[in-house]
């Protein structure tokens, strides 16, 4: 993985996290509903990766390549939601 995508990946992560969490705080009566569709998003995200890698990894890709299809689904999801959470 390219070191830029790792470090924008981790960057848009912690953003994610730290804007919900403090939306978790200040919206308590909803928290029970965000936090299982948090886990529900999370969950699908890394079924998706897992199916993507192990297609890679039958059709002989090299390891990079496996982590990358592993991480593609996660990765799209975090950008989406740090580009939704900075457009409200």
């Amino acid at each position: 993985m390219n070191p830029f995508v790792a470090v924008t990946f981790a960057w848009q992560t912690a953003f994610v996290f730290t804007l919900r969490s403090m939306q978790l705080w200040t919206e308590p009566a909803e928290a029970q509903a965000r936090l299982a569709a948090y886990a529900l998003e999370k969950q699908k995200a890394f079924a998706a990766g897992a199916m993507a890698a192990s297609q890679a990894a039958l059709a002989g890709a090299a390891a990079p390549a496996v982590v990358a299809a592993a991480l593609a689904p996660a990765q799209r999801r975090v950008r989406a939601n740090a580009r939704k959470l900075m457009h409200r």
